[in-house]
């Protein structure tokens, strides 16, 4: 008796013959079990448990916050993915209005990789009150996996386990892709001058919106547009910046003229800490549908299965290249990749 197993191969294009080289279509399906991922995506130390603790605890203040409605419920933090060359912590605020993202360097941790993969965690009381007492003298472990991540200082550990990600969460983090790829960068100072900064934010909430101008080796505040300047409502969001500068070595301020959307970076030696602004406290990124809006449109269809059989799990995609072996237009590539940030995001973390 012969047993017969079907298999079915599924190509996102046909294959072509471009100028100089062979291009062959692959079996999108194989590609997707060769890349599954195993439990464990990271096992390793923390190499400057004080800072890095930190830094997380800077993305749960954001995720705690809600600078427009008091009434909106805290939402799960953060979305974890572990990649070739950086790990990264990030979330929004309850009212979406902003978005905090850690990224730790190489140089911030020490371990072993086995596989990239994304969970969604939630730092409950028990592990903020674990990263609250790290000390830079402590041993920490790190151990994060697909259903759940475990932090240990010397003999005592914390566990979270991974938790369901919030519809709206997946719609402002589609919508963040997006406007990070219009942003252009606009101000840049040193540390120095982004704690003095910082500290001369008023303390009370501004309805009207404000510019941060460059002044000499800083930056001031003025309630009319200038030359080189950044236009920005609710500053308050930036006080979060204020537990963790004392770390950076200097500050990136990018913006989006199209939206008024502005990202300000810390610069660490080690790791990078953004914080993305909505226009304004009450625009949430999770309302904003402008992917919806071009996916809708049907523009960017054209060139859909290429693109998508050439998102191959890469860390780092390099839009050009793709234009170029796809023959769909920069723009194009752009959309499309960060719709399928969105759909792997949801299939990691659902």
């Amino acid at each position: 008796m012969t047993t017969t197993i079907a298999h079915t191969y599924r190509y996102g294009f046909a294959s072509t013959f471009l100028p100089g080289r062979l291009d062959l279509a692959v079996d999108s399906s194989a590609l997707q079990k060769k890349h599954k991922t195993p439990g464990t995506f990271f096992k390793g130390t923390l190499l400057k448990p004080k800072r890095t603790a930190d830094l997380l605890r800077g993305v749960s203040e954001i995720v705690n916050a809600r600078f427009n409605n008091p009434n909106w419920r805290r939402l799960a933090d953060p979305v974890i993915t572990v990649g070739d060359d950086r790990m990264r912590f990030e979330g929004f605020s309850g009212c979406c209005s902003a978005y905090a993202r850690l990224d730790l360097l190489p140089e911030a941790v020490e371990g072993e990789r086995p596989a990239r993969g994304t969970t969604n965690v939630d730092f409950n009381p028990a592990m903020l009150a674990a990263l609250a007492s790290l000390r830079d003298n402590d041993y920490v472990a790190l151990n994060i996996g697909a259903e759940q991540v475990e932090l240990s200082k010397n003999a005592e550990t914390t566990v979270e386990r991974k938790v369901s990600l919030p519809v709206r969460w997946l719609k402002g983090f589609v919508e963040i892709q997006a406007y990070q790829a219009r942003m252009a960068p606009l101000l840049e100072i040193s540390g120095l001058e982004a704690r003095r900064f910082l500290r001369s934010i008023p303390r009370t909430k501004s309805r009207a919106p404000l510019y941060i101008l460059p002044s000499g080796r800083g930056l001031r505040l003025s309630q009319a547009a200038g030359r080189g300047g950044v236009k920005a409502a609710g500053l308050e969001r930036l006080r979060v910046l204020e537990s963790v500068v004392h770390y950076a070595e200097s500050l990136r301020i990018y913006g989006d003229e199209e939206s008024g959307t502005s990202c300000w970076e810390l610069v660490l030696s080690d790791a990078r800490f953004h914080l993305l602004l909505s226009p304004d406290v009450w625009r949430g990124f999770s309302g904003e549908g402008q992917v919806l809006t071009s996916l809708a449109s049907g523009v960017y269809e054209k060139h859909l299965d290429k693109i998508t059989s050439a998102l191959t799990w890469e860390s780092v995609i390099d839009v050009e290249k793709l234009s170029r072996r796809t023959g769909a237009s920069p723009e194009e590539v752009r959309f499309w990749k960060n719709f399928w940030y969105l759909v792997a995001l949801f299939e990691a973390t659902r």
